[in-house]
């Protein structure tokens, strides 16, 4: 006899969806940085395409979207921890690595809501192989024409851009620990190591090449603390909708938050 499934109650709508963030204050005047979880909501009418739909609707004619599309499997493989990978074979795996394209390659762990919006059309790529970001709407092109391939989420970057803008960052049923332009702090304030990573990329001749960058060892962790005082400040406007979270909050504020929670807490004097 086969399990019987739960019954769905309260399926979102692409209208409940377009009301519950007008209400948090989503417009065509504003830059967003969005970053979603589809299987926060009981059940989405539409998957992510009803998401994406929204969004761009909510934002048109004004407004530009932001969401990193980071291709992880382009990456130093020595570093790899799911599943980690035995370095007798680090130097074959590097020279089996697809070199990145930034409509082909695979955005793993990145959510349905990024694949999806990464096929439509008008949207812009930045560079990055790795850590790159897609974008559209009036900003699109200068959020992401420069990204530098050393430090990539530092000041020449699209997160850079976003605060200096002033622009917002919207969470549909994710959590502060995977807000990207969040990590802007950890380069502002010095508290991190530097590493040395890889990616595969494409040399104008056509060629596959291993191509070196430098890092910092970027660590999210922090950023759920960082929730919990922005919190307390009340600068997160927040709803319930289908069983998911919705958080909005200015992006610059919640760098700035993380810039001095990391000054106060972190101390790293050799990297200074």
């Amino acid at each position: 006899m086969s399990e019987q499934k739960e019954m769905v109650k309260d399926p979102v709508t692409k209208e409940l969806l377009k009301e519950a963030l007008t209400k948090l204050g989503v417009n065509n005047k504003m830059i967003i940085e969005v970053h979603s979880r589809l299987s926060a909501f009981n059940y989405m009418i539409g998957g992510a395409r009803t998401i994406v739909d929204v969004l761009m609707e909510l934002t048109d004619n004004g407004g530009t979207l932001l969401m990193p599309t980071q291709v992880r499997d382009n990456s130093e493989p020595s570093d790899w921890s799911d599943p980690p990978v035995s370095p007798a074979v680090y130097k074959a795996v590097r020279s089996a690595i697809p070199p990145y394209n930034p409509v082909t390659s695979d955005i793993p762990n990145m959510g349905e809501v990024v694949k999806n919006f990464r096929s439509r059309e008008g949207v812009v790529i930045s560079n990055h192989p790795c850590v790159s970001y897609a974008a559209w709407g009036r900003y699109a092109k200068l959020l992401c024409n420069r990204q530098s391939i050393h430090f990539p989420l530092s000041e020449e970057s699209p997160t850079a851009r976003l605060y200096e803008m002033k622009g917002n960052v919207l969470l549909l049923g994710a959590d502060f620990d995977t807000v990207t332009c969040m990590h802007l702090a950890e380069y502002r304030c010095d508290c991190r190591p530097v590493q040395i990573n890889g990616v595969s990329i494409e040399t104008k001749e056509g060629e596959r090449k291993w191509q070196k960058y430098l890092d910092l060892e970027l660590d999210s962790s922090a950023f759920m603390k960082v929730r919990s005082i922005m919190a307390k400040k009340n600068m997160i406007r927040e709803t319930m909708l289908g069983g998911c979270r919705i958080q909005f909050f200015s992006a610059s504020a919640a760098i700035d938050e993380a810039t001095r929670f990391l000054e106060k807490s972190t101390v790293y004097d050799l990297y200074r």
